[in-house]
């Protein structure tokens, strides 16, 4: 399947969805966005549009393409209106299990039989998702993270049922986004990534409950130093350049006191009784009053978008 000129559906256009419409639609696909949100459907078009001159100011695409790709992408007021002849269906609704079963088991009666159906689920892994569907082999995770227009990677992880052209069109398509497909051979709650950083969060997390160091503190010491590395080498590459036998032996010494337990911190439980979320209320660890948050989300994926110039000299 060629991406560029193909009908390609996005479903849920909040965080994630418009930033992966906004990649669809600048790698030349036609694009049909829908989300039941109302303000969601409203705004999506000028987001994007706000996204793509960000990408323009750092030198990653020109000027004179943005009004081409904004004609590539239709807002309708309906499902079924987006999903109509579309090749390529990729869901971000929430990250409710049975909105996604009832979703995929919807989009059968939709869409073509061949039309492949991706999910930006965060956790839950296709088998669960496709449950009820009567062709779970077209069904496959493509997560992506956030801000999905300008992160490279995305997770690609069949279900049980997935068939191997689904999972090798999948892989194909985004690498055509210009996207780093990263290919699973296990399907596992939270796939990779997520599994990862969760086992980072729950330490950052105590040591802040614990009051080890500042929010602000933390913050600067993992950004310059495992931050910085990460950057440019893997975690297995960083270690290899360290030393194994040095590494193995931090390891053993400090494991044993580090958190291993499944309950969430005092202070981060706290702020989601608080209703404390992080930038979408205006509060979490740090404040965001009137439009700070807007303003540091821009500057967020201005460095971002830096970081991706940058790294592409290297390539």
């Amino acid at each position: 399947m060629e991406l560029a000129g193909s009908n390609v559906a996005v479903l849920g256009l909040g965080t994630m969805g418009h930033g992966i419409a906004q990649t669809m639609a600048v790698a030349g696909c036609r694009v049909r966005g829908f989300d039941e949100s109302l303000a969601a459907r409203s705004n999506t078009l000028r987001r994007i549009e706000s996204n793509l001159w960000q990408m323009v100011e750092v030198g990653i695409i020109a000027d004179n393409t943005i009004a081409e790709t904004l004609e590539r992408i239709t807002v309708c007021d309906t499902e079924q209106a987006a999903t109509e002849g579309a090749e390529f269906v990729t869901e971000a609704v929430s990250e409710d299990l049975q909105v996604k079963q009832e979703l995929f088991e919807r989009l059968e009666a939709q869409v073509a039989d061949d039309t492949l159906l991706a999910s930006n689920t965060s956790s839950y892994p296709m088998t669960d998702i496709s449950a009820r569907m009567r062709h779970p082999q077209r069904a496959i995770v493509t997560h992506w993270f956030n801000p999905p227009h300008i992160v490279p990677v995305v997770e690609v992880v069949p279900g049980e049922q997935t068939s191997a052209e689904t999972t090798q069109t999948a892989c194909d398509l985004l690498e055509q986004m210009g996207k780093l497909p990263v290919r699973l051979n296990q399907e596992i709650p939270g796939f990779l990534v997520n599994r990862v950083q969760n086992a980072m969060f729950r330490e950052i997390w105590d040591l802040l409950d614990r009051g080890v160091a500042s929010a602000d503190q933390i913050d600067v010491a993992i950004r310059g130093s495992m931050g910085l590395r990460l950057a440019a080498l893997g975690p297995l590459a960083i270690i290899d350049f360290a030393g194994w036998d040095i590494t193995t032996r931090v390891f053993k010494n400090l494991i044993p006191h580090m958190r291993s337990d499944c309950e969430l911190p005092e202070r981060v439980a706290g702020l989601v009784r608080d209703a404390h979320y992080g930038v979408k209320t205006g509060q979490g660890v740090f404040d965001y009053p009137g439009d700070a948050a807007e303003r540091q989300i821009a500057d967020r994926d201005r460095r971002f978008l830096e970081l991706v110039k940058l790294s592409r000299q290297f390539e």
